[in-house]
C-alpha cells in the first residue's frame, strides 16, 4: 500500500481544459510535501487515451489519482468517470471531481458513478490554491492508496 512516507513520486492525472486552473493546481501541488508527477490532458478523450496507454500516451504511467473536471470538450467528465469506474483496470484509482458545477444533479450523478469525492472550485485564487492543497494533504498524507505495483508472488 502507498503511504505518505513512500519515496516514489505519486502520479496524478489532471483532466482539465482550463490552462489557468491547471497552472493553479501545479502551483499549489508544487508546494506540497509529497513528491508528485503531474500529467495533464485537456479533454475526456485524451484522459481515456492516457489511461489506456493509446497513441501519444503509450508510455503513460498508471496514475495514483485523477483530478477530473466535469466540463470538458469532446467527452465530458461524467462520461470519463463512468468509463473509469466500469473498467476493472481503472476502477480502484481514486477520482476527485474538481469542477465549477454546483448543480445537485451533477453532484448526485458523480457519486452514483462512484466518484471518490466532489469539490466545487472556488473562483478566488487563494481559496482555489487552498482547496488543491487540502486535496493533496488528505489524499496523500491521511488516506492509504492502493498499490499500482504487481503483488509479490507467494512462495
Amino acid at each position: 500500500m502507498k503511504t505518505h512516507t513512500q519515496t516514489k513520486p505519486i502520479d496524478i492525472l489532471i483532466a482539465e481544459d482550463s490552462p489557468t486552473d491547471v497552472m493553479l493546481m501545479r502551483e499549489a501541488l508544487h508546494h506540497a510535501k509529497v513528491l508528485n508527477t503531474l500529467h495533464v490532458v485537456e479533454d475526456g478523450v485524451a484522459a481515456m487515451a492516457f489511461l489506456r496507454r493509446e497513441g501519444a500516451h503509450r508510455e503513460a504511467p498508471r496514475p495514483d489519482m485523477i483530478l477530473l473536471d466535469l466540463n470538458m470538450p469532446r467527452k465530458n467528465g461524467q462520461e470519463v468517470l463512468a468509463e473509469i469506474k466500469a473498467d476493472d483496470r481503472f476502477k480502484d484509482i481514486p477520482v476527485v471531481i474538481l469542477t465549477t458545477s454546483r448543480a445537485e444533479t451533477d453532484i448526485g450523478k458523480a457519486y452514483k458513478q462512484h466518484a471518490n469525492c466532489y469539490i466545487t472550485k472556488p473562483v478566488d485564487f487563494d481559496a482555489f490554491a487552498e482547496v488543491v492543497r487540502s486535496v493533496e494533504g488528505f489524499w496523500f498524507t491521511v488516506v492509504t492508496l492502493p498499490s499500482t505495483e504487481p503483488p509479490c508472488p507467494t512462495p
